[in-house]
């Protein structure tokens, strides 16, 4: 079972959300608070099991609305995901992914672990 790292950075609070295996699936943004952090959390909760799913890696490209995961290539050349909310908002972002069929294992990842992830704080 997936569960959720809220930790503090230099420039506030963010989470990753690990698979069961510990490897992390997704993460967040920076946050001003522990508060707006959580709220994120219940963000990927509700969003990631029922969003659409947008592949920008292949023309043309076919827009869905939101909430949804966005495939796209980075600078790199790798494929990465985002998760937009309902409005449009990244609320949490993959790594990059040699293989497209890997960055979509790490989607079907986020929406079977995020909606019942458990919560833990790192300490430093």
């Amino acid at each position: 079972m997936g569960y959720f790292v809220i930790r503090k950075t230099n420039t506030g609070v963010k989470f990753d959300l690990h698979a069961g295996n510990h490897e992390v699936i997704a993460t967040s943004e920076v946050y001003q608070s522990d508060a707006s952090c959580k709220k994120g959390i219940a963000s990927v909760r509700r969003n990631a099991p029922v969003a659409n799913l947008q592949d920008m890696t292949v023309e043309p490209v076919v827009t869905v609305s939101c909430p949804k995961f966005e495939v796209y290539t980075d600078k790199a050349g790798e494929f990465r995901f985002r998760l937009k909310a309902t409005n449009g908002q990244i609320i949490a972002v993959s790594e990059g992914y040699v293989a497209k069929n890997s960055c979509l294992n790490g989607i079907e990842s986020v929406r079977k672990n995020a909606p019942e992830a458990d919560v833990k704080i790192k300490e430093d």
